[in-house]
């Protein structure tokens, strides 16, 4: 009988993705949708399918990275990065910041953490690292094409500075898409960046399990620099953050003092 523990090892050794660090009841009924959405029986048929279909493993892959993402999300905690956060760290560090946006999926946050900088930065003497699991969504950001809706948040001065309409979408300008690199990276398999001054990992967590997140928060801990701030998703809070070496700025910001 091919059950789910077995798919759930078949699928670590074909996507490098290992789904026990994921919520079990939330993925596997995600997982059963995509299955009976091709009317394909069984997981072990499932499994073959991913194998033999380079288009249905790439739709599985985009599927299990839960890419729900927008530019400017919670104006009010971007509005303390501009007016608190960003200010301290060029005290503190001057102004060749390293930013790591993680599981950036389709870029509104690395591009929106470029024009949030900008007021206080020269835009060429910006550099965000951003990294995400999925190369599909790393070729979108790359494309740098948004809907209205994703782009909503986006203060008006700065949406008219740096996005062109064209047809139904806003195409996001080269400016701030040159000053952006981005690299597949596994925040569960992978080795972490070092020395970061700010590191960005918002409303992506809140899919692990409690140990996956524990694990992740700790190596952003080491990631970050000496007086680098940690910004998490609104929905997110890291409850044993002393333990693991934080001081909480607020509920969404968590400074390695």
């Amino acid at each position: 009988m091919f059950d789910y523990e077995y798919f759930k090892k078949a699928v670590l050794e074909l996507t490098k993705i290992d789904l026990n660090a994921y919520k079990e009841k939330q993925m596997k009924r995600r997982i059963d949708t995509l299955i009976s959405k091709h009317k394909v029986e069984g997981y072990d048929n499932y499994i073959k399918l991913l194998k033999s279909d380079r288009l249905r493993f790439e739709e599985f892959v985009n599927y299990l990275t839960i890419n729900v993402s927008e530019f400017y999300r919670n104006p009010d905690q971007w509005k303390l990065l501009d007016q608190e956060i960003f200010p301290e760290l060029i005290k503190k560090f001057g102004k060749n910041l390293k930013i790591w946006s993680a599981a950036c999926s389709t870029g509104d946050e690395p591009y929106s953490l470029v024009m949030a900088l900008s007021k206080h930065i020269p835009l060429n003497q910006i550099k965000i690292y951003a990294t995400d699991l999925d190369k599909q969504v790393i070729a979108k950001a790359k494309i740098g094409l948004y809907t209205e809706k994703s782009i909503v948040a986006v203060p008006e001065d700065l949406k008219n500075k740096y996005f062109t309409k064209i047809g139904l979408s806003y195409q996001i300008s080269e400016d701030v898409k040159s000053r952006v690199e981005f690299h597949e990276h596994n925040l569960l398999k992978d080795t972490y960046p070092k020395d970061y001054h700010l590191i960005v990992c918002r409303n992506v967590l809140i899919y692990f399990t409690e140990e996956a997140k524990d694990d992740v928060f700790r190596k952003f801990h080491d990631s970050l620099a000496k007086g680098g701030a940690l910004f998490i998703g609104s929905t997110e809070q890291i409850i044993n953050h002393r333990e693991m070496g934080y001081n909480r700025k607020n509920s969404f910001f968590y400074e390695r003092p």
